[in-house]
């Protein structure tokens, strides 16, 4: 008895670490298996025959309607060809002089006749190739028999003459018989362009050979399949792949006329049960209908194979709990793997962590600790590196101090004052511009200025850089209008612009072509091209690689550069803010910065 009440214990106790497994990874491992186990048993023992024998219907009717709708996009190609065959006229400017002649002389009916010969012979499946004069009345015809010459005397009546007046599709394609053989005849009027004059009706007649290569690949005759084609609204049979066929439909409502798009009917073709799959189109206005017959013993054929399928996939359902409890495992360590990552990327001072997972297990809840140790961490050196940066910020201006700047700005006039009297006025405008450079870059109480600021300051920049190399250096500026007065950080242009022109340009062959582009969309995109030496692969492996550590480099390295406009810019926006680098020696070399546009408190933009 107290053995069996220390069982009890032991059982209570085992109850209440089964509660606690709930939430974790080996409950959601165990009922993850058992689930792979038990579901292909149950599936497979509740497939009827019924339910498999629909599912194949359905399956070989939308297969076999894939299939006819690669064959009707072959068969509407071989129609433009034909169509482009009855265009053949208008490549023959002499032969179009001919017809639009009021009278034809004997040597231009003898051309005639020869170029209508021509086109027969290039093409074994016409049967016969027809021009009626609408002016005249006059015949062409070449053929291949006199029979069938004598039949086609008669044109089709009522040709129009103008373009467009009493003639549609209806008129433009028909079905003849010769004998029990079906033809194609199609109709096209001869237009006069640019005027709408019909100078006569081109009428080709073929047989349909091409169109039986075409669709007859999309029947197994064997297998007791058909495949009809018909045209037209009044569905006029063109094409059937087996002759002497007794179609008979289950119902008024599975006759041809009720038919809509792309489905199917079932019905008896020689008495056999089967099911009419049809997938209706059109080519240009000219409704075409393709139909194909499927016997109901190929289907239930299927069917068969598919219930013996499901009795091996009875057996196969071990091997896929392995693969399944593979991919489970597998599904497990990957986060922790990912984790491991973003810890070596963390030592090595890469702050951009992966998203987590958003699993809620323990693993999920280890993410989502570790992303916000990072971001805080993250936070914590930002703002040890923008003490830095206001420190550095604060010496520069210390330095700036020095010197009065408005010791220097006057200095700068009286100098232009003189060039103005000895007539130097190309020095005195580059005096002017050099005092506008210093005052932009020496006014410390500014440090978020419009675009058009930022863009004066670069085109005085880049006018003394073009008075210094001459004819060796060119530039362009564009810039829409209404990006103009988006506030922007002050000084990001001119480094971006003074890394071209000094490692790019001067660095290379010495001349070279600069080019600054200037885009609005939900952002604001500024590109700095130019055609220089470019930038090595392991430069530019180093500059990402700096960027993402925040290695920061200042005055030693010579100023502010294009690493410092990129820190400047990502302390403004964060992760917002994305900028690219490619370059192709001696072709071309892109600096792209994309810039995300913000509202700031005051109501105006402020990017």
């Amino acid at each position: 008895m107290l053995l069996n009440f220390s069982e009890l214990q032991h059982l209570e106790r085992g109850a209440d670490v089964f509660k606690k497994l709930k939430k974790s990874l080996f409950a959601k491992l165990l009922v993850g298996m058992l689930i792979a186990v038990v579901i292909p048993f149950i599936l497979s023992n509740l497939i009827s025959y019924k339910t498999t024998s629909d599912s194949v219907e359905g399956h070989v009717i939308a297969l076999n309607q894939n299939t006819m709708d690669i064959g009707m996009d072959n068969i509407k190609r071989y129609l433009e060809n034909l169509n482009r065959l009855s265009n053949a006229f208008y490549y023959d400017q002499t032969l179009m002089s001919y017809l639009r002649a009021p009278e034809t002389a004997p040597y231009q009916m003898l051309y005639i006749t020869h170029q209508i010969s021509t086109l027969y012979n290039n093409y074994s499946e016409l049967k016969a190739v027809r021009y009626v004069c609408t002016a005249s009345g006059q015949i062409y015809m070449k053929s291949h028999s006199a029979l069938l010459e004598i039949s086609l005397q008669k044109p089709l009546p009522g040709i129009p003459k103008q373009e467009g007046k009493d003639w549609d599709v209806t008129r433009e394609y028909e079905v003849l018989m010769l004998g029990k053989e079906r033809m194609l005849a199609l109709h096209k009027p001869l237009v006069d362009y640019p005027s709408t004059d019909v100078l006569g009706l081109v009428s080709l007649f073929v047989e349909p050979s091409e169109i039986s290569k075409l669709i007859r690949p999309l029947s197994d005759t064997e297998a007791g399949e058909a495949v009809f084609l018909h045209i037209q609204k009044q569905f006029n049979l063109l094409y059937v792949s087996r002759p002497e066929l007794a179609v008979e439909f289950d119902g008024p409502e599975s006759e041809p006329e009720h038919w809509d798009g792309r489905g199917y009917v079932h019905g008896k073709l020689d008495g056999r049960k089967g099911v009419f799959v049809y997938v209706k189109d059109r080519y240009q206005d000219l409704p075409l209908t393709l139909v194909k017959f499927v016997p109901s013993l190929s289907i239930n054929e299927a069917a068969n194979r598919t219930l013996n399928f499901m009795v091996v996939f009875q057996f196969i359902a071990l091997f896929f709990v392995i693969i399944f409890a593979s991919i489970l495992s597998y599904r497990t360590i990957f986060p922790i793997k990912r984790l491991l990552q973003s810890i070596v990327q963390l030592e090595n001072g890469n702050f951009r962590v992966s998203q987590t997972s958003g699993r809620l297990d323990e693993i999920g809840v280890l993410e989502q600790r570790f992303q916000t140790m990072v971001g805080k961490l993250d936070d914590l050196i930002n703002r040890e590196y923008r003490s830095r940066l206001e420190l550095s910020t604060a010496r520069l201006k210390m330095l700036q101090a020095q010197i009065n700047p408005h010791f220097l700005f006057n200095t700068l006039q009286s100098i232009g004052t003189m060039a103005l009297r000895h007539r130097a006025d190309e020095i005195s405008d580059k005096i002017a511009e050099l005092g506008a450079i210093m005052r932009y870059s020496m006014d410390l109480k500014s440090e978020i200025v419009p675009l058009k600021n930022e863009i004066e300051h670069i085109e005085h920049y880049l006018s003394l850089q073009t008075g210094r190399f001459k004819h060796k250096l060119s530039y362009t500026l564009s810039c829409p209008g209404e990006a103009l007065y988006i506030r922007v950080p002050k000084m990001i242009l001119q480094p971006l612009v003074e890394n071209s022109i000094i490692h790019g340009i001067e660095k290379g062959r010495g001349t070279g072509t600069l080019h600054i582009s200037i885009e609005l969309d939900r952002s604001l995109y500024i590109r700095v091209m130019d055609n220089g030496k470019g930038v090595e692969p392991e430069i530019l492996a180093w500059i990402q690689k700096s960027y993402e550590n925040r290695q920061f480099h200042g005055s030693d390295e010579g100023g502010i550069g294009l690493l410092n406009v990129l820190y400047r810019l990502n302390l403004y926006y964060g992760t917002d803010f994305k900028w690219d680098i490619t370059s192709s020696p001696y072709e071309i070399t892109v600096i792209t910065l994309r810039i995300p546009i913000k509202t700031d408190d005051e109501g105006g933009d402020l990017t």
